[in-house]
């Protein structure tokens, strides 16, 4: 699962990589958490838009969003057939914008540490997603989506099982063709990232609140050594057994 990146992009720089038409205002964030405003690019008539939306996606047919489980992620494995995903797989494709994300390893003591893993030549991620535009009964409109997460590659299986699904620059295009690439079409591109092209470091466990936010949060983090064990106390001598009652 992914459940927490950055994206420290100028907006700027955002469009012209991406090619939208629109660079929206989104300040560096570095600790992005479920439900938040995120920003998603699709196309609306052959051209590239960026959105806010709301992170976890929420289909059009829901009726009351406060009774519908958070869907931050969308496994591969079964967009193409489940009801929450598989009509945005065919009309709702989108891109979301990141400079890194974070994932958690369990190890043997069961402790959580968490990795901050970016591309080993420093561009940005590119994570398939899917939208949707939620219409309540009193006419207000809530764009959402979800990241697409796939099995994880070798090297990151060390951290995590799972990985966002992350597009090759040449991939974007067809990913964000609705009109010309179909559900089964698009799918295939969702698959995990090829070895070599990531690197990841230990960074604070802070990150773990969703009220924690700043740069720092990326930064190596050396957890702090354990305490050593205090030396056993020595054990009192034993008197040898006289038969007699001790005074002192």
């Amino acid at each position: 699962m992914c459940g927490r990146y950055a994206v420290t992009l100028p907006p700027e720089a955002m469009a012209q990589l991406f090619g939208t038409l629109n660079a929206i205002d989104f300040p560096p964030r570095y600790n992005i958490a479920p439900t938040q405003p995120i920003v998603a690019i699709w196309e609306e008539g052959g051209s590239r838009t960026a959105r806010l939306v709301r992170w976890g996606l929420v289909p059009g047919w829901v009726k009351d969003p406060r009774e519908f489980p958070l869907l931050v992620n969308a496994r591969a494995e079964g967009m193409l057939d489940k009801p929450a995903f598989r009509n945005a797989l065919r009309h709702h494709r989108c891109v979301v914008p990141a400079s890194g994300y974070y994932e958690w390893h369990t190890g043997p003591d069961k402790k959580k540490q968490p990795f901050y893993i970016t591309r080993a030549d420093g561009r940005p991620f590119a994570f398939a997603g899917l939208y949707s535009t939620w219409l309540g009964p009193n006419g207000e409109e809530i764009d959402t989506a979800a990241t697409i997460t796939v099995a994880a590659n070798p090297e990151l299986s060390a951290i995590h099982d799972r990985m966002p699904a992350i597009l090759a620059p040449e991939e974007v295009a067809p990913w964000l063709d609705v009109r010309h690439v179909d559900a089964k079409e698009a799918s295939a591109l969702a698959r995990p990232l090829a070895p070599g092209l990531v690197r990841f470091h230990p960074v604070d466990p802070r990150v773990g609140s969703a009220h924690v936010e700043g740069p720092e949060l990326i930064e190596p983090f050396a957890p702090p050594a354990e305490p050593a064990e205090p030396p056993p106390k020595p054990e009192k001598p034993r008197k040898a057994a006289s038969g007699q009652l001790d005074l002192f």
